[in-house]
């Protein structure tokens, strides 16, 4: 059976918004999924374990949010490549680049796991941690972080079956894999009350269970890509990993910023601080895993029409992509503006933890704005990433969660003296926004494709 011509025609001929459904809801439902485990283990361990469970289990987030970024820039950056392949009909390239990265992410997690266990004790002294903390932190920490190699694989899976066109077993992967958290959450820590002994139990078995799902697409007959051992190049696994450079710089950036957020909070308000930023970031989940799904979905779609150099296409799916982030960004704001204290409610007992919530309410009027903005930086991102213009998407995303967070932050915690410093979250995004408009203006797809060919 010759395989180099079985590429998904719809995505290169179909019509736009039915595609982009396709593609954006099964990744949209599995990225709930996937993030649901986290926000059920939030509301489980703010109830039944408090806010110093919570802000322990906050201060190991930056060292697993690093380790989680090297395997989404690989997983990423792979499958843009390994979608281009497809556009050209390249069946063979696009299966050697999957079988590259995936051998890869095996060997990195072996790694990181075994070196992240022997220096534990030196890791939370880094993140900023009292030493008070150290045994609670511990108690989640070695059990979770073993568990990382099971993330590591699912998430590499996860990019190259829905490239291949199998977006809802993609899905079904993380969801059945959110369920089984929920539902380990509740027995675990509810009702055996094993603490953040279970909710680490459950999360790592969850991932497991994901990984088992998406298992099936080697056996499923209609698969396009293959896995083979035996692979040469490798040095386009380093040129895909550039290509992922931004969500890389994403992830990274993301653990710098929560680790000078946890400083300055500590300093400023201590463990109390350090929980209603974890609650806040609970809420800011919601709407950004809505708009990495949209700039995720066409970063699929787009890297296919780019090898087949079709920009009338790409410009389409991107106003179709544009609008649903308008849509998403007026629900999310409404919500954080009208109901933040319902949903703060969910996660921690209100009446007992006031302070937290009064803190944490006030640290959502400051960062709301960010949902003007952010969505529309996530897409062109994403867009840039899938032409293949890694440089100027490393440098969005650079100034979206690195340059524009750290430099305000920094700024504003030495301009005041209260907790309004909060606010540079929202500024760095306008400012990334102008940024990231300015560079679309100058890599339109029409500009790309014409230099291109």
């Amino acid at each position: 059976m010759n395989t180099e011509h079985k590429v998904d025609s719809n995505v290169l001929e179909g019509p736009i918004f039915p595609i982009f459904i396709k593609y954006m809801m099964p990744s949209l439902l599995g990225l709930i999924a996937m993030t649901s485990g986290s926000l059920i283990d939030g509301m489980f361990i703010g109830n039944y374990e408090g806010v110093t469970a919570l802000a322990a289990v906050n201060l190991i987030i930056p060292i697993t949010t690093l380790l989680f970024g090297v395997s989404m820039m690989i997983s990423i950056g792979g499958s843009v490549r390994g979608g281009k392949y497809l556009g050209e009909k390249n069946i063979s390239a696009a299966s050697a680049i999957f079988s590259k990265t995936l051998m890869f992410m095996v060997v990195y997690g072996l790694i990181v796991i075994a070196l992240g266990l022997v220096f534990e004790a030196e890791i939370f002294a880094s993140l900023g941690a009292d030493e008070t903390l150290f045994p609670v932190m511990s108690e989640y920490y070695r059990i979770i972080f073993p568990f990382l190699f099971f993330q590591f694989i699912v998430i590499q899976i996860y990019f190259f079956i829905r490239l291949d066109g199998f977006p809802n077993l993609a899905a079904l992967g993380l969801a059945i894999g959110a369920a089984v958290n929920i539902s380990l959450d509740y027995l675990f820590i509810a009702v055996y009350d094993w603490g953040l002994t279970g909710a680490a139990l459950a999360t790592g078995i969850s991932e497991v269970m994901s990984l088992a799902v998406m298992l099936f697409y080697f056996v499923h007959p209609e698969r396009k890509i293959s896995f083979g051992l035996q692979q040469k190049n490798w040095q386009e696994v380093f040129q895909a990993a550039y290509n992922g450079i931004s969500e890389f710089i994403n992830e990274v950036s993301g653990a710098l910023i929560a680790f000078i957020f946890n400083w300055m909070l500590i300093q400023r308000a201590g463990v109390t601080g350090v929980a209603a930023i974890t609650l806040v970031n609970y809420l800011l989940f919601i709407g950004f895993i809505a708009y990495f799904a949209i700039s995720d979905s066409i970063q699929v779609i787009i890297s296919q029409n780019f090898g087949a150099q079709k920009p009338a296409r790409i410009r389409a799916f991107l106003r179709v992509a544009g609008m649903m982030i308008g849509g998403v960004s007026v629900g999310i704001i409404s919500l954080l503006i009208f109901g933040s204290e319902s949903l703060i409610g969910l996660f921690i007992d209100v009446e007992k933890d006031s302070e937290t919530l009064v803190l944490a309410l006030e640290f959502v009027t400051y960062v709301w704005p960010v949902f003007i903005f952010a969505g529309f930086t996530m897409l062109i991102s994403g867009y840039l990433t899938a032409v293949h213009l890694p440089f100027q998407s490393a440098l969005v995303a650079s100034c979206r969660s690195l340059i524009m967070p750290a430099g305000f932050l920094i700024l504003f915690y030495m301009l005041l003296s209260d907790y309004r410093f909060v606010a540079a979250i929202s500024a760095a995004e306008a400012i990334s926004f102008m940024i990231a408009a300015t560079l679309f203006a100058y890599h339109t797809p029409t500009k790309i494709i014409r230099e291109q060919g």
